[in-house]
């Protein structure tokens, strides 16, 4: 049995599907966090959130991660750490300092930076298959840089994720707007202070999809590969993801090779990743590694197809486990899930047309996360008000 140290998580789906796999699999785990009340809000009415009962629940300042490796190591002889994780993306480069420090399993430091941050990762990877790229400093070089690449282009924060602030712009006003928007949001939801370049890369025309792996000994193993529906144009949103992805052998092969030469690229070992990608008339094209499990419930598609939990796996490979990746017979030949988001705001009113959908064959579960009565928020601004 291990006991592993889990610095912060989002508040979606992984906050209760990691916790839950790591008892499954028989080990224990610490919790720490810099507001406990974040995930407090968070839990269903009357009930306690799985990551609040941990062991342990330690109140520490996970934004200072200098003063927070130093913290965990000071705790490490009397509690016994064996691995260190996190769900959320903010947190993963201080999960792998603390790693560093305490001589835990884990990815190097500086792997998991550039993995994190979109423009180290296009500096690092440059020699594989992508986007035009450049990297705008500040709003002065924001225009040679998109002349560089040319319009139209996707204009990106380096240090974001879910989505937020990534558009499509089509001419140097649209850039300049996109650019402002971003530029009125310095501190990202966890109250970070985020770094001020834009990343604008060529617009990859086809569909996308994304690679789950797990790496383990720096071997990385490819479980599938997922389809995507995105929407909101000029937005990215996703709505929508399918397990297997409906791809013939040879794309879905060249989609997992570049996504496994990504991950091997970077350096990250110990790690479960969620690489996207563009299937263009070139061929695969990398968009961007996610060095953590995938989010909108794909480790739950993946788990109902395949047997494979990749939240467990992930807590295995924080442990240095090499964990079992061996898909089963499931008696499910692919799984999917749907988000439905409005083309505009307004009030939710009503919800209908759900009668009778948790008897229907195939049918897993449903869930609101707005109220009759409540706003319903447009596509637009979900990819600026991302949960965290």
């Amino acid at each position: 049995m291990g006991h592993l140290v889990v610095i912060e998580s989002w508040v979606g789906a992984m906050s209760r599907l990691l916790p839950r796999a790591i008892r499954e699999a028989g080990h224990r785990f610490t919790f720490v966090t810099r507001d406990l009340h974040h995930y407090l809000r968070s839990a269903p009415a009357g009930s306690t959130h799985p990551l609040l009962t941990a062991d342990h629940v330690l109140t520490l300042d996970t934004n200072d991660a200098p003063r927070l490796v130093e913290e965990l190591a000071a705790l490490a002889p009397r509690l016994g750490f064996d691995g260190v994780l996190s769900s959320c993306d903010y947190y993963l480069e201080t999960v792998a300092l603390v790693a560093d420090r305490l001589g835990l399993p884990g990815a190097p430091p500086e792997a998991m930076r550039a993995a994190c941050r979109k423009d180290e990762t296009r500096r690092v990877l440059r020699d594989l298959p992508g986007p035009r790229w450049a990297i705008a400093r500040d709003r002065t070089d924001l225009l040679d840089a998109a002349r560089d690449v040319g319009f139209p282009l996707v204009v990106k924060p380096v240090d974001l994720c879910a989505g937020m602030f990534v558009r499509r712009v089509d001419d140097e006003a649209a850039l300049l707007a996109a650019a402002d928007a971003a530029a009125a949001f310095p501190v990202n939801a966890r109250g970070q202070q985020r770094a001020p370049q834009l990343l604008c890369e060529e617009l990859l025309v086809g569909p996308e999809v994304s690679v789950e792996t797990a790496t383990a000994g720096g071997v990385t193993t490819v479980v599938g590969v997922t389809d995507k529906v995105l929407t909101g144009a000029p937005w990215f949103v996703e709505v929508g993801h399918q397990f297997p992805a409906a791809l013939d052998a040879a794309t879905a092969r060249a989609a997992a090779e570049l996504a496994r030469a990504a991950v091997d690229g970077l350096g990250l070992d110990h790690t479960v990743a969620h690489t996207e990608v563009k299937l263009t008339a070139d061929g695969p094209k990398l968009v961007e590694v996610n060095p953590r499990p995938a989010g909108n419930r794909i480790t739950e598609l993946v788990r109902r197809v395949t047997g494979v939990d990749l939240a467990r796996a992930h807590a295995e490979v924080a442990l240095g486990r090499t964990p079992d990746l061996t898909p089963v017979a499931t008696g499910t030949a692919s799984a999917a899930v749907r988000f439905l988001v409005p083309e505009r705001e307004g009030e939710l009113v009503a919800v209908e047309g759900t009668e009778g959908l948790a008897d229907r064959e195939g049918s897993s579960r449903r869930s609101s996360r707005r109220r009759v009565g409540g706003p319903a928020t447009a596509a637009a601004t979900t990819t600026t008000s991302a949960t965290s």
